[in-house]
């Protein structure tokens, strides 16, 4: 079985109204490629790229190659979505069981709010805990956390999980500290990536050794999720990568006594979000709920088929990534 060419559905699918406030036109100016990858044997495999990938040279690079001579584990990206689908189907299984060992067959997900006034975090809060969701990660600022952490509370009760991500904006460990302090008595499950890493990750330690509130340094990097851990600077980690990488660096957590949550790709559709699910379902350690998000645009191009409940996806069965496209869909969001 060979590859004996490549469609590329280039498409611009908007946010969901609560997050498309906070960056408009965004899906335009950075939309999502898809793939169908085509066989000599009539299979077809489906993948999704990131945001502003438009997939130039990959004829070049994969038609003629021979899906079930592929490392699978080793690649990434939306042709390794699309070889998981293939060889599963071509095999009658689901992906994940191409990836490893079965540990989950619902994986959790959690809410999503991008930068936001405290008031609007507080009303997604509430529509998220409605939804099922328990655990909500917030991009957040320093001048409206603690407002923003209490405003949330009251919306969606004290039960509610927060996952404080301020993108290293909280600036340095005097801050986050004096941020984690106030927050301390809130249901938070973390604080991920507050401030800049430095060289030895003394101040990431230094943060866990004054707080109760779990550290999360968001990595992809091998040897830095190892270096963390020595330097005990870490409770957990949100990592992804490949499934080789991820696995391996959900291991490396793992053998240190750590859970993970995967971010294999942030605000995506719904071919990213069943890859996910397939890579997070061999993840014995990944007990965080993930960042697959593909519940944050108006319409996932699959049909709905994943759509979370009570903060779970459930991990598809059909051989392949066990889902399709919905070309009616694709072709109302396509741009190129």
């Amino acid at each position: 079985m060979k590859v004996t060419h490549i469609e590329k559905f280039i498409t611009a699918v908007p946010h969901i109204p609560s997050i498309e406030k906070s960056r408009p036109g965004d899906y335009r100016e950075r939309p999502i490629g898809i793939l169908k990858v085509h066989t000599d044997e009539g299979i077809v495999g489906i993948g999704e790229g990131g945001r502003g990938e438009l997939f130039e040279g990959i004829e070049e690079q994969w038609v003629g190659v021979e899906p079930l001579s592929l490392n699978l584990t080793s690649l990434g990206g939306a042709f390794a979505m699309a070889m998981f689908d293939i060889v599963g189907k071509a095999l009658g299984l689901p992906a994940y069981r191409l990836m490893g060992t079965k540990h989950w067959d619902k994986v959790p997900v959690g809410y999503w709010s991008p930068p936001l006034e405290a008031e609007e975090f507080a009303a997604m809060a509430e529509e998220g805990a409605k939804q099922g969701y328990k655990t909500h990660k917030l991009k957040a600022r320093p001048w409206n956390i603690v407002e923003t952490v209490e405003l949330m509370t009251k919306a969606a009760g004290p039960d509610y999980g927060i996952i404080v991500d301020p993108n290293f904006t909280f600036g340095d460990l005097h801050t986050s500290l004096k941020l984690a302090r106030q927050l301390e008595k809130y249901n938070i499950q973390a604080f991920e990536d507050p401030f800049q890493y430095l060289p030895g990750w003394h101040q990431y330690r230094d943060f866990r050794r004054q707080t109760p509130i779990p550290l999360v340094p968001h990595l992809y990097d091998s040897k830095a999720i190892m270096s963390a851990i020595r330097a005990e600077a870490a409770d957990m980690f949100n990592t992804g990568g490949s499934v080789e990488t991820t696995l391996i660096n959900a291991g490396m957590a793992e053998a240190a006594g750590m859970p993970v949550w995967l971010q294999v790709v942030g605000l995506g559709l719904g071919v990213s979000g069943a890859y996910g699910t397939h890579v997070h379902a061999v993840v014995r350690n990944a007990t965080i709920p993930s960042d697959v998000l593909h519940f944050t645009r108006e319409n996932d191009l699959i049909g709905g088929a994943l759509l979370p409940r009570d903060g779970f996806v459930e991990v598809p069965e059909a051989p392949g990534l066990g889902v399709e496209l919905d070309m009616e869909a694709v072709e109302k969001y396509r741009v190129g």
